[in-house]
């Protein structure tokens, strides 16, 4: 007879001081607690961690445990600062308000700060996947880091991505070559060692550029996953697009949603 024990999630409150950034990022770390030591154990970091209170997170790895729905996994939340709209972005390629023009710092700081302190503080061993993930901006943020740090980074999920991120404002000649991030894509050589997990929803917003009657977060979103297929990617094995139907722009919509990700990324493999 074998002994099984569910996971239980502890919250933990991090400061790190950044010199990257120039300034102390907060963390809030959900940590599987009372594993038997032969787990596969997975890490997710999120972009804009302040919201996951709201989302209720301790419960819902809780819920998904007591389920066996996903394997025993690492949650970071990385509070987002007061120049937010500075650090996050596609590094090195501001948008045409220079929004984002410290995005390449942020890069920095997660993978030669945050990871190697994840390394150092989080008291069990990550051995399985390791994605990262956010919403609206932060989410363009994550698939941009995830993207080019293929090496670190397995899965990426953007929840109502901004990936509308451009160059041009729209009265100033704008064409959709202008989407910063569709042509990262189209300029990257190779095909990084990715899967992706795309959600938007049908009440995102109201905008339509082209007045296709499709509004521009779908339009963007789904052409995110035409160029992916250009670069050899494939649904449903390396790419899911999920649609909510009424899912707005804000953190409900995003929590009622973030469990399918997360048994998306981690779900826990049968046994024969």
């Amino acid at each position: 007879m074998y002994t099984t024990l569910l996971p239980t999630v502890i919250k933990t409150t991090h400061e790190i001081k950044s010199a990257f950034l120039k300034r102390t990022v907060e963390l809030d770390i959900y940590s599987p607690e009372h594993l038997l030591g032969n787990e596969t154990v997975n890490l997710l970091l999120l972009n804009d961690g302040q919201d996951l209170p709201e989302m209720d997170m301790e419960n819902m790895l809780s819920d998904l445990y007591e389920k066996w729905s996903i394997e025993p996994t690492v949650v970071i939340g990385i509070k987002a600062g007061e120049e937010r709209v500075l650090e996050y972005g596609v590094a090195g390629k501001p948008d045409f308000k220079k929004r984002g023009s410290k995005a390449q710092a942020y890069t920095d700081f997660v993978i030669k700060e945050l990871m190697p302190y994840v390394q150092r503080e989080v008291n069990v061993t990550i051995n399985g996947k390791r994605a990262f993930a956010g919403f609206s901006l932060g989410g363009l943020t994550a698939f941009d880091i995830a993207w080019n740090n293929d090496n670190y980074f397995d899965a990426v999920g953007v929840f109502s991505g901004s990936f509308w991120w451009r160059k041009k404002d729209l009265n100033a000649g704008y064409t959709d070559d202008d989407r910063i991030l569709h042509q990262l894509i189209r300029d990257t050589e190779g095909k990084p060692a990715v899967k992706f997990w795309l959600m938007t929803g049908t009440n995102d917003e109201l905008a339509d550029r082209n007045q296709n009657f499709i509004i521009d977060s779908i339009d963007d979103t789904i052409d995110v996953v035409k160029e992916l297929m250009k670069k050899g990617y494939q649904r449903p094995n390396d790419i899911f697009y999920y649609e909510m139907v009424g899912g707005k722009h804000n953190v409900p919509t995003w929590g009622k949603v973030m469990p399918k990700f997360l048994e998306w990324a981690f779900g826990r493999k049968l046994k024969a």
